[in-house]
């Protein structure tokens, strides 16, 4: 089971993470709305909080 966590979910965390912070930047970038870039960027923070949990899972589980 951990190795299904550290070659697959983990990597998509942190991908996902990865992609709302770029959506976050590019609406920055070109201007968008304010609005948006706030949702996008406390969006990030909550995935981040989520994949970290799924990397301690992970550490724990590969120690067992």
């Amino acid at each position: 089971m951990a190795t299904v966590f550290s070659t697959i979910i983990v990597p998509i965390a942190i991908g996902v993470v990865a992609i709302v912070l770029l959506l976050g930047l590019i609406n920055m970038m070109r201007g968008g709305s304010p609005y948006t870039s706030q949702k996008l960027m406390r969006l990030r923070v909550l995935l981040q909080a989520v994949a970290i949990v799924i990397i301690m899972i992970t550490l724990w589980m590969m120690g067992r």
